[in-house]
């Protein structure tokens, strides 16, 4: 490991910029996280504006990669610094594994954004942690995250029947091992 996630922020990439969340992206942040499409099959819940502000306040300085906990980083337009999505990552106790979960504004979807972002950061993880391997877990019904993590070369490991949010589902659990 080279340096800490906290120095190598934020990360640019062609289009998109990989940075702490702040307290001026609370109107960015609410516009996708109150859209009921957006959060349809997330861990989170749509907050007022002050909770939302008081998240983004301590996401802003949250230590990153503390095992077990889970924190959220900024995906922003490369060009603007405009907030357009987030992504969560949670290193496991053991510090072996990471789990991700990303959200993006409705209107920037379909157009390779959080792919790009999700990618990036993974780089990131392989140089700034010890985990052996990224993990995601997505409803079976949630295709665009399917697609996503099958294009970054996550492999399905295992399909389970869960409840999420009061409802029956199958939940894809999916993994990418660090490169040899």
């Amino acid at each position: 490991m080279s340096a800490s996630l906290e120095d190598a922020l934020p990360q640019r990439s062609a289009r998109v910029l990989l940075r702490r969340l702040r307290a001026g992206d609370l109107a960015d942040f609410q516009a996708y996280r109150q859209d009921p499409q957006v959060g349809l099959y997330q861990g989170w819940q749509a907050q007022s504006d002050a909770q939302a502000l008081a998240f983004l306040q301590e996401m802003a300085s949250a230590p990153l990669l503390q095992p077990g906990a889970w924190c959220q980083l900024g995906l922003a337009e490369a060009g603007s610094d405009r907030l357009i999505g987030d992504i969560g990552l949670c290193l496991a106790a053991d510090s072996a594994a990471i789990e991700i979960g990303f959200s993006l504004h409705a209107a920037r979807q379909g157009q390779g954004l959080a792919a790009e972002g999700v990618g990036a950061l993974i780089a990131l993880l392989w140089a700034c942690s010890p985990a052996a391997e990224v993990r995601g877990i997505t409803d079976a019904r949630n295709l665009g995250s399917i697609r996503l993590l099958e294009r970054l070369g996550f492999a399905r490991v295992d399909s389970q029947a869960a409840v999420f949010r009061g409802e029956a589902c199958v939940e894809h659990h999916y993994r990418l091992p660090r490169p040899a």
